[in-house]
């Protein structure tokens, strides 16, 4: 029992030797009860627009085993990603949310679990049968943090910890070894329902429960289509992911800093503000330029453009005007549609001017149909 307690020890002293802020350990079980959950969200369509989150997948990923043969225990990792507070929004400019204000987290997060694995090889001088995941991959990782004491459900679906709220990136070691498993807490979010109330699109549909084509962040990063009309009112400046369910979660005022913090991504800034006009003038290889190695490639440009516009319409901003006529002259379809959408909310004279003439030249008909009911609303509203 020493020596398994001993094993214990150098496993936690050697994970947070390697920059990891948080380390617990659980057993090598099924996740039955997440599988089920999850199962009844893709049947509910809760799931929608995230193709690649599959029946199959879930079932692989809640199935230790099938990761890796012989496994017996899984060391659960936390890497807090919170940084020093940004300003506040200024007319012009998008937000992006904490987590892609650092570099890419998962070439982070792969790099220090490599790292701690070969540690403990070291350490433990023998060899470590070890695969590691972080939520790219199939293991459901808040199942995997909730288990092992890491942290609990938050009725916002977050994973929240007791020292460094729900800032935190998850990752799982798969591994031979034999450890005996940390308690899942005892604790919840008792009668608190900040997250539910505070979330402008109604998103949480119940406790614990997110439906999510109406989340900010799934409209901002995974949607590859058109936003639709009655969501874009609600998306506010956000250009990429949102944290208005962590921003007001009380857990979350008490957070600390990280140990060794992910280096932050200069494309983006400690404020996580992005200037949309800049945004809408990129070109492919200035975006790539710009934010390769950060999460927001993951949007692609169009996506951050899509959005740069829907944020300006949301601003009313005039000084927006040049940049979306622009955009509704030059920028790909999709980009076109949404920049006549924010061009009608603006609704100064300049942009119905943009509008009458796009709809004279256009011929794509999704963008003629965006422009048209732009200008009839533009009408309705215009400032002289």
């Amino acid at each position: 029992m020493q020596e398994t307690q001993q094993i214990r020890d150098q496993i936690k002293d050697q994970a947070l030797k390697c920059g990891f802020d948080l380390v617990r350990i659980t057993g090598a079980d099924e996740f039955v009860k997440d599988r089920d959950a999850a199962l009844t969200r893709i049947e509910a369509g809760q799931m929608d627009g995230l193709p690649w989150f599959t029946e199959s997948r879930v079932r692989r990923g809640t199935d230790p085993q099938a990761l890796l043969p012989g496994v017996r225990s899984i060391i659960c990792l936390g890497l807090s990603y919170l940084g020093q507070e940004g300003q506040e929004s200024g007319s012009g400019k998008g937000t992006v949310a904490r987590y892609a204000r650092v570099k890419d987290y998962h070439r982070t997060m792969k790099r220090r679990m490599k790292s701690f694995v070969r540690s403990l090889e070291e350490q433990l001088d023998i060899p470590v049968a070890a695969r590691w995941y972080v939520d790219d991959g199939p293991m459901l990782d808040r199942a995997a943090a909730v288990r092992s004491g890491l942290g609990w459900f938050g009725k916002s679906t977050n994973v929240l910890t007791q020292s460094y709220g729900s800032w935190v990136l998850l990752g799982q070691v798969l591994t031979d070894l034999d450890l005996e498993p940390d308690q899942p807490l005892k604790k919840t979010c008792g009668a608190c329902v900040r997250c539910i109330d505070d979330c402008p699109t109604g998103a949480i549909v119940a406790p614990y429960i997110v439906d999510n084509a109406r989340c900010i962040s799934y409209q901002t990063i995974e949607n590859r289509g058109v936003i639709p009309l009655e969501m874009r009112p609600l998306i506010g400046d956000w250009i990429f992911g949102c944290d208005i369910c962590q921003d007001v979660c009380p857990v979350n005022l008490k957070a600390e800093q990280p140990n060794l913090p992910i280096p932050p991504a200069e494309a983006v800034g400690q404020s996580g503000q992005l200037p949309l006009a800049e945004i809408l003038a990129m070109t492919e290889e200035e975006f790539r330029n710009r934010f390769q190695g950060t999460s927001i490639m993951r949007a692609k440009r169009v996506g951050l453009q899509k959005n740069a516009c829907v944020a300006l319409g949301n601003q009313r901003d005039e000084s927006g005007v040049a940049a979306l006529g622009t955009a509704l002259k030059t920028a790909d379809p999709l980009v076109r549609g949404h920049a006549a959408w924010a061009l009608g909310q603006i609704a100064t004279s300049e942009a119905i001017d943009a509008l009458e003439q796009a709809l004279a030249s256009e011929s794509d008909p999704y963008v003629q149909e965006e422009t048209g009911a732009a200008l009839l609303v533009a009408r309705n509203r215009e400032v002289r």
